[in-house]
């Protein structure tokens, strides 16, 4: 029986995960506070309320150390702290002083790393960070998705690599399960999922970038995971998890949940 064995959100896109034991699903299929913020390039031109293609953020497949970085997201105070191995870099409201600090401070942690988007690009200068905290508007696609897959997909993967500690954090998923073959998730695209009490049309496979290729504590780029997945299991491109988007209404769904296929 597939049920949920994990449940993550990324207050920050590209930043620290937040594990959580429930997450609400909003009914245009994203979850609430899930990519809520982002550190955005000066010349990317668009509001706050934009989308951007990912490349338009200081993230992990352009700046890996960002894995380094602990980010903590206080919903109900509207205040983000970031540390960096124990030592505060910054700690502010969401005021347009705070954004203004909580920007500096990634800036200068970023233009410090060897492998960086800034040094090279003065035009991307000052970082912006952008978004309220709460509305899920910087996933990878302009539809927003949500992202599954199975920790047996990941047992596959992390056989490929000869890492059997391979950490689905590199994936960034919202939706870790078990109790299903490996790679069975591939197999429900255009179907229909219940999870807990709510339902999901399964929409598309996910590509996976250079992101994947950061260890998600030292944020060293240490395993070449998108050429593994296309060689050791004959994709076409690089692919793990599935993405997914609501199917009526809002809810809650939590760990422990079954998943089913309803059709």
């Amino acid at each position: 029986m597939a049920r949920v064995v994990a449940l993550y959100r990324y207050p920050v896109k590209g930043f620290t995960p937040q594990h959580c034991s429930t997450l609400h699903v909003l009914a245009e299929g994203r979850i609430e506070g899930d990519r809520a913020l982002a550190f955005r390039f000066a010349n990317s031109g668009l509001p706050q309320e934009a989308w951007s293609k990912k490349y338009g953020f200081a993230v992990l497949v352009n700046a890996p150390g960002l894995a380094r970085l602990d980010a903590r997201f206080d919903a109900a105070a509207r205040r983000l702290r970031i540390t960096h191995e124990g030592a505060v870099l910054a700690d502010e409201a969401l005021d347009d002083d705070g954004r203004d600090r909580l920007a500096a401070a990634v800036e200068r942690y970023v233009l410090a790393l060897p492998d960086n988007p800034l040094s090279a690009h003065h035009e991307r200068l000052p970082l912006q960070l952008i978004g309220d905290g709460v509305t899920p508007r910087y996933q990878d696609s302009v539809e927003g998705q949500i992202t599954l897959h199975s920790r047996e997909s990941l047992a596959a993967v992390a056989g490929a690599l000869g890492d059997p500690a391979l950490d689905e954090l590199r994936f960034r998923s919202n939706i870790a399960i078990d109790g299903v073959g490996a790679w069975a998730e591939q197999a429900w695209i255009g179907r229909r999922l219940r999870i807990g009490g709510v339902e999901f049309d399964v929409v598309k496979p996910k590509v996976r970038c250079l992101a994947t290729h950061a260890n998600p504590r030292t944020g060293e780029r240490d395993l070449p995971v998108m050429q593994t997945l296309v060689s050791a299991f004959g994709q076409a491109q690089p692919t793990f998890g599935i993405g997914l988007v609501t199917h009526g209404a809002a809810g809650t769904i939590g760990e422990g949940d079954r998943v089913e296929i309803v059709s």
